[in-house]
């Protein structure tokens, strides 16, 4: 139909394809199609059969591109507990086994295999967090970069955007593009430059887990520094090398990537399914990229890193027209958010500060001086999105920072912008339940965990609850917490338990701490020691262990609580007992 005899670029996805900037592929897929690239997507081939659908599109003139999805496939396939779970989001209907465990290693052997000279370009998250050694939790071992385990050439880490054009550009030319910006490779030998940092080897990580805490610290802190360096490891006989991240984004270039013609719908082929990854985001728009929050458990920014980079509002308010012009629109945007709903715009005051330093987070042990955190930007794009015809309401389903909220800035510069942007969105972009994430009340966990004291979510609730009496709401507020967590014993558990008691919660967004790949917390969890100090931290590793601290979220329950009671004795913690039990039963929802 398109009068093609030969396309540029195929590329393969665990996903179903979905044409919306929400999905990588998606969004690779569109970026290479505006450089003028023949590009065409297989989504979730079949890896089982004849592999009829590695060979229907041919060999492709530059090379073949690898997504494994939008979320990691043993994240997606894999319960805390290590059991397979029975569904998968970003497949119609929800089906389960559409796609293999590590999609990177299983498309690219196959790839490989068929089309031995094809340069195979390998990306999305999967990857992204396992450029380097890295704790493997489902298999509880350390693995070397996920480069000498499969048979792409490179790894596109990060946002792709920019590395993906500059490869393509590259290989057309017959030039090397192990070098481009974000990109992992294979080296014969280690050739150090000016400023180059060598990690401890693979090998070396195997015998010593402080050598894998003291990589760690570095990998971090190159993912979030503003001029990164090339990072280099020897692994056996080969040395991986990976050159640093572009500079964060110009407001100009995601403006670009967010404008491309995207249908913002499933492919026709599945006409009749459900994607339930889609269905959440259907009606929802990304403001920005990045988080500078830098949480201990969380990926985000060793992937988008921890600059944000933000739509300017014409985007946003294009986005929002094709929004209300979907058919099934009912004048109710779900989300106007982003990794964080609440740092749209925000920024170092002072950039060269920002261009120099080495912080993972900006906001611990607390805000940094030199932010911007100034609301005004998101309360202009509330109203100017309300204010279109077909917009009933829009909700803000991203997670929102209350400490940001709460910041005052330098002699109180953010005050009164503060309390009014938490007015706003309580009164006009809650759907009756604001989620929040304090994730646990001990000092010494939040710290690890890189979050604010628990004393800040007490000030936001009174804020909260002040607002709602104030205008006659009767909405909730409800808080995520996390178990398990390195740091987190079974007595701070209780103590977790017995003060969310005491403001009347029964909790029900709760999880336990899931080590993935790239983060503060897994390798803790896998060495024993923070990277940052290397000094001995506490994790729950035992089963049984992990199952008692779970179960004081949940302490009300009849079946719990002689266990509990009997764990709180030996402890001898009697004031739990008699905070958590002395009028047992359910407590009363917020």
């Amino acid at each position: 139909m398109r009068g093609w005899d030969q396309l540029d670029v195929v590329l393969f996805s665990g996903d179903a394809y979905v044409d919306h900037p929400s999905f990588g592929a998606a969004v690779i897929g569109r970026v290479l199609e505006a450089a003028g690239y023949k590009v065409a997507l297989v989504p979730q081939p079949n890896w089982r059969d004849d592999l009829r659908d590695f060979r229907k599109l041919g060999k492709p003139r530059l090379f073949f591109g690898i997504s494994p999805g939008a979320m990691d496939s043993m994240v997606n396939h894999y319960t805390a507990a290590k059991r397979r779970r029975s569904d998968d989001a970003y497949t119609p209907d929800g089906r389960a086994g559409q796609r293999p465990d590590m999609p990177s290693i299983v498309y690219s052997k196959i790839l490989r295999e068929l089309y031995p000279d094809v340069p195979i370009i390998l990306g999305g998250i999967e990857a992204s967090l396992r450029r380097l050694s890295y704790y493997d939790y489902w298999e509880d071992r350390l693995r070397p970069s996920l480069l000498t385990e499969c048979e792409a050439d490179v790894i596109c880490y990060g946002m792709g955007e920019k590395t993906m054009i500059e490869i393509a550009r590259r290989i057309e030319q017959g030039l090397p593009y192990y070098d481009v910006p974000q990109v992992v490779s294979r080296q014969p030998r280690i050739e150090v430059q000016e400023g180059d940092i060598v990690l401890h080897p693979f090998e070396e990580c195997l015998k010593n887990k402080r050598a894998q805490a003291e990589n760690f610290r570095h990998i971090e802190e190159e993912s979030n520094q503003w001029h990164s360096h090339r990072l280099w490891q020897q692994t056996v006989d080969v040395a991986i090398l990976v050159t640093p991240m572009y500079p964060p984004l110009t407001t100009e270039e995601v403006d670009r990537s967010f404008d491309l013609p995207y249908t913002r719908m499933p492919h026709p082929r599945y006409n009749g399914k459900r994607i339930p990854a889609y269905e959440m985001i259907r009606h929802s728009i990304c403001m920005h990229r990045g988080c500078f929050g830098g949480c201990s458990f969380c990926t985000i920014s060793a992937h988008q890193g921890k600059f944000i980079a933000s739509r300017s509002k014409e985007s946003i308010l294009r986005e929002a027209r094709q929004v209300i012009a979907m058919p099934d629109f009912k004048g109710y945007i779900s989300d106007l958010g982003g990794p964080s709903a609440n740092m749209y715009r925000m920024r170092g005051k002072d950039l060269s500060i920002c261009e120099k330093c080495k912080k993972p987070s900006c906001l611990a042990p607390g805000v940094c001086p030199n932010l911007d955190a100034d609301h005004r930007p998101l309360l202009e794009i509330y109203k100017a999105v309300d204010a279109l015809p077909g917009v009933k309401k829009s909700f803000i389903g991203s997670g929102v920072r209350y400490d940001l909220i709460l910041n005052e800035g330098k002699d109180g510069e953010y005050r009164e912008i503060n309390r009014k942007y938490a007015e706003e969105l309580i009164c006009h972009h809650v759907s009756g339940r604001l989620k929040v994430a304090p994730e646990h009340t001990n000092p010494e966990v939040l710290k690890i965990m890189r979050k604010p004291s628990f004393e800040l979510f007490h000030r936001f609730k009174a804020w909260f609850d002040d607002i709602n009496r104030k205008y006659g709401l009767r909405q909730q507020i409800i808080p995520y917490f996390i178990s398990s967590h390195p740091g987190s014993t079974e007595e701070a558990m209780a103590e977790l338990a017995a003060e969310t008691k005491s403001m009347d919660f029964q909790l029900e967004q709760v999880q336990d701490f899931t080590p993935t790949p790239m983060t503060v917390s897994t390798e803790i969890y896998f060495t024993g020691l923070h990277p940052y100090t290397l000094k001995p931290c506490y994790c729950a590793h035992n089963p049984a262990e992990k199952q008692r601290q779970r179960a004081y979220f949940f302490w009300y329950q009849k079946e719990n609580i002689p266990t509990l009671r009997t764990s709180l004795q030996k402890m001898g913690r009697r004031d739990l007992i008699e905070r958590l039990f002395r009028f047992p039963g359910k407590p009363k929802k917020p």
